[in-house]
């Protein structure tokens, strides 16, 4: 347990306490009191920034108890294991393209030519957006992702206002695509939700706001992980090696390597009432970040922590990268299923995949909430 002062706010490293935070009524979810908390000391209005604060309020990941447990069973039905593993054709269709483009070339940024694109045309694919409007949502979300987790020098009046002016973007076309799949539904998770019978149904406000985080969540955190994997096997020959004789551990591999280089290191939550937490009393209002990347690395519960093994079994002591409890991923089947066809299909294609010896990569890890690369330069 730690408080530091610079940010306001309490960070906690052990595993058996980030898992007990995650399981806690005592704290909440519901990040719009971070967007509310930036408003207020940038000197702004609420009004100045209303549609994205009433639609992160809207997004099942910041709901709590029974309102996250209806709008999270009416985005579930797209979701399924027996779903998702029918989209990985389509998954490896598209790495094989990316890799059509690139592999004459003996060179290439996987962060552009490979993590920036792969999970962003997967998730519109998944959500039946169309290919011309697709690089239009990833400028939208960029500047929301900035706001929820700004590096330091931002100029944050600006970047609030272009993040307001993305989301009313955002909105429209969503409201349009959500019509549309209610008279033409297809395949497509969008079709999935609006055509969801069942008590509670989503709102048409509720479904915007949901479609919107799967939209962004489902590319954002995957593009850095990407990267941050195919790093760790480069840097690891061993185990690349092992990965490469063995190919059934492929999701073992994956799974470590979540465990060991998360793209997310911490997620916050707000203390909703006065708790005790190993001796220290955490008082209402406050924010607490949750070292995920910190409790994988528990040696309490992983032996050997700071050693890479995809020969690790993860059968009694899960990581915590993709949360726990009730807020565990909703994307997390989803995303798995993208790192093990990419890997898979790097180490199929391109037998002398390396690091670039002449250009280092770029490392990105300016904030507390994302880490990845800027630049990731390979040859083979």
């Amino acid at each position: 347990m730690h408080w530091v002062e610079e940010i306001q706010s309490w960070i906690v490293t052990r595993y058996d306490d980030v898992l007990n935070c995650f399981r806690s009524p005592d704290l909440s979810a519901d990040r719009s009191k971070f967007f509310e908390l930036q408003f207020r000391m940038l000197g702004l209005e609420l009004k100045e920034a209303q549609l994205l604060i009433d639609t992160v309020r809207r997004q099942m990941v910041n709901q709590d108890g029974s309102a996250h447990i209806r709008l999270r069973r009416q985005a579930s039905v797209g979701f399924t294991p027996q779903l998702l593993d029918s989209w990985r054709p389509a998954i490896r269709g598209t790495m094989n393209k990316l890799m059509d483009e690139v592999q004459q070339r003996g060179h290439m940024d996987l962060v552009q030519q490979v993590s920036y694109q792969l999970p962003a045309q997967v998730i519109a694919e998944f959500l039946g957006i169309p290919v011309e409007d697709r690089e239009s949502f990833q400028e939208w979300t960029q500047p929301i992702f900035q706001l929820s987790s700004p590096t330091v020098g931002t100029d944050m009046v600006k970047l609030a206002h272009e993040s307001e002016a993305a989301m009313h973007k955002f909105d429209n076309y969503l409201r349009k695509l959500i019509a549309e799949r209610r008279r033409n539904p297809g395949p497509d998770i969008i079709s999935h939700m609006t055509q969801f019978q069942g008590p509670g149904q989503m709102s048409d406000d509720e479904l915007v706001a949901n479609s919107a985080l799967i939209l962004s969540a489902g590319h954002a955190t995957t593009t850095d992980q990407i990267s941050n994997g195919v790093y760790e096997l480069l840097t690891h020959p061993d185990q690349l090696q092992l990965l490469r004789s063995n190919p059934t551990l492929m999701k073992s591999a994956v799974d470590e390597i979540m465990r060991f280089n998360p793209t997310m290191p911490f997620i916050n939550r707000f203390a909703i009432r006065d708790f005790e937490l190993r001796g220290h009393t955490i008082r209402a209002g406050q924010m607490v970040f949750l070292g995920m990347a910190s409790a994988n690395r528990d040696p309490s519960v992983f032996e050997d922590p700071d050693r890479l093994d995809i020969t690790r079994d993860s059968t009694h002591h899960k990581n915590l990268s993709f949360s726990f409890g009730p807020h565990h991923c909703l994307g997390a089947g989803l995303a798995r299923r993208e790192l093990e066809i990419t890997f898979e299909v790097l180490l199929e294609r391109m037998p002398n995949l390396r690091l670039d010896e002449n250009n280092p990569p770029k490392l990105k890890s300016d904030t507390l909430l994302f880490r990845g690369f800027n630049s990731l330069p390979l040859r083979w």
